[in-house]
């Protein structure tokens, strides 16, 4: 159904804004959050499109080999492109760094919980030795093998509900999940790992809306749900990716903590099997955090061994 219009409803001439989101319970439990926020921010209804992606319908291989992470996102590109949707909410660490030109990363909601969760041990310690952990993740294996090299590290793909149903059925013995997930989907499982064990990907707990350029009705109304705070952050971490040149194959961590004007950024670049980590960050005014996060990550570079440089292209 198409978006009706209205000229002067609360200055976006918009009555009914149409949301574009992958069909999983969790993008439909952020598609909600987006639509709430849009309620309460404008009184404005929305229609939740669902649009599946290849990154759904091909769910028995890495992304890395596939397309990476652009098959969670290019349907949704094209429906925003063509005007099927107005706009499209995406968890932001599955948005590539590189945008298409035509489309712009309107606004965040505020940022959830950044840690994983562990769902089979208490912690990564008590693992059993030899355990098998799923994750299609390159960051997480990476990490698991430098904390653990006994680990089986065994792909694993799907949704919450699949992932869990493996662990509980043995199929394997533990994995990770984002704890923002678990939490928008009010499922309260799994031992929290904190930061300082286990640095999280860019973006993560993040959910942003991306917009047409040039379609001004709609950047005015996202502009009024955008959480300034969650997009600086975001925003950084995603110019550390930019500036490594990572892609889907590269185990890559980042976090910016942002309080008032001041940051405190960390960012980890990873061999894939564990035998190598390089890690870094800083502590600097906001105004002053980009230049120093490119820095970072060329000085990572610069320190890491020829096989870990070969997995970015800066």
């Amino acid at each position: 159904m198409l978006a009706k219009r209205r000229a002067g409803f609360h200055n976006a001439g918009m009555e009914m804004i149409r949301l574009g989101t992958r069909g999983s319970p969790l993008a439909l439990a952020q598609a909600e959050m987006t639509a709430a926020a849009l309620q309460e921010a404008h009184g404005i209804a929305t229609e939740i499109v669902v649009i599946t992606t290849t990154g759904d319908r091909v769910q028995d291989r890495p992304l890395a080999e596939i397309g990476g992470k652009a098959l969670w996102t290019k349907e949704l590109d094209a429906a925003l492109i063509d005007g099927r949707i107005d706009c499209a909410v995406h968890s932001m660490k599955d948005v590539e760094t590189g945008l298409n030109p035509d489309i712009v990363l309107a606004a965040m909601l505020p940022r959830a919980d950044v840690r994983e969760r562990l769902l089979g041990a208490a912690s990564i310690a008590d693992l059993p030795q030899g355990a098998r952990v799923g994750t299609s993740s390159p960051r997480r294996a990476a990490q698991l093998r430098a904390r653990r090299p006994d680990l089986a590290i065994e792909m694993l793909r799907g949704n919450v509900a699949t992932r869990m149903a493996k662990v509980e059925s043995g199929a394997i013995d533990a994995t990770l999940l984002a704890a923002a997930g678990l939490d928008r989907l009010g499922v309260a499982i799994g031992s929290l790992i904190g930061t300082d064990e286990m640095l999280p990907a860019s973006a993560q707990g993040a959910v942003g809306i991306t917009a047409r350029r040039g379609d001004e009705a709609t950047l005015a109304v996202l502009a009024g749900i955008d959480h300034a705070t969650t997009h600086q952050a975001v925003t950084l971490e995603r110019g550390f990716l930019a500036a490594l040149g990572g892609t889907c194959h590269s185990p890559v961590a980042a976090l910016a903590e942002i309080n008032g004007e001041h940051v405190r950024f960390r960012g980890e670049l990873l061999a894939e099997d564990g035998s190598e980590v390089r890690r870094g960050g800083f502590e600097a005014p906001l105004a002053e955090a980009m230049p120093r996060v490119a820095a970072l990550a060329a000085e990572l570079l610069a320190e890491a061994s020829p096989g870990l440089h070969a997995l970015f292209h800066p």
